[in-house]
């Protein structure tokens, strides 16, 4: 047996999806904060059973581990992060105080950004009396002015220390140029703090992390893997121990925000943020693929946050041009996806000053969770209200390994919403799930259009345990044509990095001219371009290697970064040449980037009398592997078997004014051609696709679900 398997660990839920031998399982497990491992095998063990083997077995025969979190990136939201001190050149310890001009809005909703008079810079991570400056000194060149002085280091070290530094971060002028300076600080702490004492320190540094120009991106690229270092070492440590001690044999691979993957010995921590979002992305651009469909909005609606991205011409979104994490502006390769706080957990509560009714960001987690979990949990989440509402069946919910209360949901929405807004049970539980639907479709309406994309010629992918229960209600919102299900929609970010190719990114600074002032002279002397691009493959065969794979198989791409002279922007672009040898080489990687900067900033823009500067190396390091395409079987009869269906129960629907008798479905037992009309609730061991009247669904050959609106 060979078997891969595919994890996300979420806020609330921990996905698996395993494949063996062609087989495919999956299973979901409350997320386990106190130890994220518990979480992770009671998936396994759920998955192994499902293929009828047990989850020794299942282990001893992984090829293959991939893997995807959100832990440490809560962690960042939370601000639970290590006290850590910075350590840059003397004269500059104010760098990241200062940040961007624009710096104030990052991060922000769009009506927080509005109101400028309350709008505040984020709170440093690092405060400014852990920042200390040393005296070195490296110029634009690379080429050392004043060597870095070593007592000072010591004497600095030592403050950052006594003030309670509990990690180190070492960013110094021009270091993706000159990193010796880094190094030799890194020595210094090692020499004074060895590994052997209870106070060692971990140190990071700018120029492993990120090394490339822009020292503000740079810098707090470094401050972000090192507050986000322990918590990700925690989480992996315990899972790569427990995996190991199972008798886990095959490689883990950590999914990065790029839409790439890489041993987890070869991954910094900043680069893992994100990765759950990013494999669903990549999920649905497959999914579209075995559809037909180019055109995509991906739509996770998951215990905690609502994910969402965009697949256009059949390719996920470009690389973010200025990526943020939180609030902060940061250098390393993200694939362009978003999220808000809308999901089962969200919390629903009257805002105090204007007496709405808000759901989220806050959410009930996995522990306590949702009031009808019966944890402990008091406040009225979107669960809750789904199963006042009659969607959600209380005694087969997640498997019927989680049976729901619904006198404490009832309870908790009366106390704490119906009775203040003097309504119903019932509709309070309606106003929750407006909300949270409005919330979610405005935020994915806004994503699109504002791209320049029309909505409704998009086809939107449901997915998330809560995703197909709220499709129809944030699909109308959105505006969207037709909305997409699949049987694994629940774990469809484990499906998404299940169908995702190994691959490692590598940057490097590098300032060429490619076209000189004045549009006639370009580059001649290709040497430090073919050397830049050299080095950095030579980094990922020796990477490959390590991790146990074929080197030869890998195939390289090559991003750059340029700008016309006397421009502020630059564009990063697909270079057609991995090695220049003629002058026709290089027009060719002009051609590339005119076309890229027209597209990104009108063909009005373009200005090579200027010429055109290269100021940074991406390159992209893949190694392809194999897909498991969707199954497929033949059409048949529009109506249901009779195994499919099961007792009908009330509903609550807005449409009809209340409660109505409402079908029932089996989802697994639906066929391919299969039609139903709503009101239906299409029941699956961890997902309910509810289907409100006016709405219609059919099974594609793949087993998809098709849901369409009716036209009026």
């Amino acid at each position: 047996m060979t078997v891969s398997i595919d994890i996300d660990v979420g806020g609330t839920f921990t996905d698996a999806l395993v494949t063996a031998d062609g087989r495919v399982a999956k299973a979901k497990a409350s997320t386990t904060s106190y130890n994220l491992s518990v979480g992770f095998l009671r998936a396994l063990e759920s998955a192994a059973a499902e293929l009828g083997t047990d989850l020794a077995s299942l282990l001893a025969a992984t090829e293959m581990v991939r893997y995807s979190t959100t832990v440490a990136f809560n962690r960042l939201l939370e601000r639970k992060g290590p006290r850590l001190g910075l350590v840059t050149t003397a004269g500059f310890e104010d760098t990241i105080y200062i940040g961007r001009g624009g710096q104030w809005a990052d991060g922000l909703p769009v009506r927080e950004r509005r109101n400028v008079a309350r709008a505040r810079r984020p709170e440093p991570l690092v405060p400014r009396d852990m920042t200390v400056g040393v005296r070195e000194r490296v110029d634009s060149f690379g080429r050392v002015l004043a060597p870095l002085d070593e007592q000072d280091v010591a004497v600095k070290v030592e403050e950052l220390v006594g003030r309670g530094a509990r990690g180190l971060v070492v960013s110094l002028l021009w270091s993706h140029l000159f990193p010796d300076h880094e190094r030799r600080v890194r020595e210094i702490v090692r020499e004074h703090y060895p590994a052997s004492y209870l106070g060692s320190m971990p140190v990071v540094l700018s120029s492993e992390v990120l090394p490339r120009r822009d020292e503000y991106a740079r810098t707090m690229t470094a401050i972000l893997d090192a507050y986000l270092h322990q918590a990700m070492r925690e989480e992996l440590a315990g899972m790569r121990d427990e995996l190991v001690r199972q008798g886990c044999g095959g490689p883990l691979m950590m999914i990065h925000a790029s839409g790439g993957m890489a041993e987890v010995r070869k991954t910094s921590a900043v680069e893992t943020c994100n990765g759950g979002p990013v494999a669903g992305l990549l999920g649905a651009a497959f999914v579209g693929s075995e559809l037909g469909e180019e055109n995509l909005i991906l739509a996770d609606m998951g215990g905690t946050s609502f994910d969402m991205g965009i697949v256009e011409g059949g390719r996920p979104s470009a690389h973010r041009a200025r990526p943020l994490l939180d609030r902060w502006q940061v250098g390393i390769a993200m694939m362009e996806t978003r999220s808000i706080g809308a999901g089962g957990g969200s919390i629903a509560r009257l805002d105090g000053a204007t007496g709405r009714v808000e759901v989220g960001p806050e959410s009930a987690g996995s522990m306590p969770g949702p009031a009808a979990y019966d944890q402990g949990g008091e406040e009225p989440t979107v669960t809750d209200a789904d199963v006042v509402l009659g969607y959600l069946n209380p005694e087969t919910f997640h498997g019927g390994r989680l049976r729901l209360d619904v006198g404490r949901a009832r309870a908790a929405i009366e106390s704490r919403l119906a009775r203040p807004l003097g309504l119903s049970i019932e509709a309070a539980a309606m106003l929750v799930r407006r909300v949270v639907d409005a919330n979610a479709g405005h935020a994915l309406f806004k994503e699109t259009a504002l791209r320049g994309h029309d909505p409704r010629s998009f086809a939107l992918v449901a997915c998330g345990g809560a995703g197909p229960t709220h499709a129809c209600g944030f699909g109308l919102f959105a505006e969207v044509g037709r909305l997409i299900t699949l049987p694994f929609s629940a774990v469809f970010c484990a499906f998404g990095s299940a169908h995702m190719d190994i691959e490692h990114v590598y940057e490097q600074s590098h300032r060429l001219q490619l076209l000189a002032p004045g549009g006639k002279n370009w580059l001649d002397d290709f040497s430090v371009f073919n050397q830049t691009v050299a080095r950095l493959e030579e980094r990922a065969e020796a990477d490959f290697l390590a991790e146990g794979l074929p080197a030869d198989d890998v195939v390289f791409t090559l991003q750059l970064d340029g700008k016309f002279g006397g421009q502020l922007n630059s564009k990063r672009f697909a270079c057609p040449r991995l090695r220049l040898a003629s002058r026709g080489d290089a027009e060719a990687v002009y051609q590339a980037f005119a076309a890229e900067y027209g597209r990104a900033f009108s063909p009005l823009s373009l200005f090579p009398a200027g010429g055109v500067e290269l100021h940074h190396f991406v390159l992209h390091a893949t190694l392809p592997t194999p897909r498991i395409g969707l199954p497929r079987r033949p059409l048949g009869a529009p109506t249901p078997s009779e195994g499919a269906v099961r007792p009908a129960r009330p509903a609550y629907w807005h449409e009809l004014g209340g409660f109505a008798e409402t079908r029932v479905f089996t989802a697994a037992a639906l066929e391919p051609g299969n039609r139903i009309a709503g009101p239906a609730i299409l029941e699956a061991p961890d997902t309910t696709t509810v289907l409100p009247p006016g709405w219609h669904y059919r099974v594609h050959e793949t087993g998809a679900g098709i849901i369409e609106r009716e036209r009026i």
